[in-house]
């Protein structure tokens, strides 16, 4: 199984590779998660390559491929994936328990209709994403990194917002979601800077939660403490 590496951003957007858009916690694996680690890599996992993966391949068939990056412990990806057996889901985490619990649930399960990459995203993107191969690109929940000095750090900016337009067919859906205000305001400013997109919210904002998007523990908590979360979802351009 492949190391993770990071993916960086200057304050302009430019790509860089020494400011992490994350943090790296690694933690350790239950049990369970080690074994299905173990056990079922072979099935569900594929090693970071920087060759450009052949997607059928990969899933043997034509079916369209939904892309998840930072999926943290896989239980959204997972459901919707049970859910939409006719769609094939790849998922990318840095969080090694994160992608264990993933994998022990899609054994769990039986899915044939899922993949885990254990490495950083821009770099996966960059280097094993063909262009225009993917229906659709989900961003759930990454760090906001809050502080305003960090904001450089926000995976959001202009330079990965490009390079996830290129990944996407025409009329391929990037959607996000974040239960931070103001990472959402900044989500809009970046995509409103990127003319490869249309925003497909009717007040060229936000939208209601779609019901694909399975509504976490997390954000049920929030709920019941009154905190909101904004969901954007936008089309590549024809």
């Amino acid at each position: 199984m492949s190391e993770v590496m990071s993916g960086e951003y200057t304050a302009d957007g430019k790509y860089l590779r020494k400011v992490k858009s994350f943090v790296l916690r690694e933690g350790r694996l239950t049990k369970g998660q080690e074994a299905a680690m173990e056990q079922y890599w072979s099935v569900y996992g594929l090693d970071f390559t920087p060759e450009k993966i052949d997607l059928a391949q990969v899933f043997q068939n034509q079916a369209p491929v939904f892309l998840e990056i930072g999926f943290g412990m896989g239980h959204s990806l997972v459901e919707m994936a049970k859910a939409a057996p006719e769609k094939n889901f790849i998922g990318i985490e840095v969080h090694k328990p994160g992608v264990g619990a993933c994998i022990q649930a899609a054994a769990q399960a039986e899915l044939k209709n899922l993949k885990v990459i254990h490495y950083d995203a821009v770099e996966v993107l960059e280097c094993m994403i063909e262009e225009a191969s993917l229906d659709c690109i989900q961003l759930f929940f990454a760090d906001p990194w809050h502080k305003k000095k960090h904001h450089k750090r926000r995976i959001v900016q202009i330079d990965f917002v490009t390079r996830v337009a290129h990944k996407l067919k025409q009329g391929g859906l990037f959607h996000m979601a974040t239960d931070w205000e103001n990472y959402a305001e900044h989500m809009l400013e970046i995509m409103s800077q990127v003319d490869l997109f249309v925003n497909q919210s009717p007040t060229d904002d936000f939208i209601p939660r779609p019901a694909h998007r399975p509504l976490t523990k997390f954000e049920q908590r929030g709920q019941r403490l009154g905190h909101g979360v904004w969901d954007l979802l936008y089309s590549r351009k024809d």
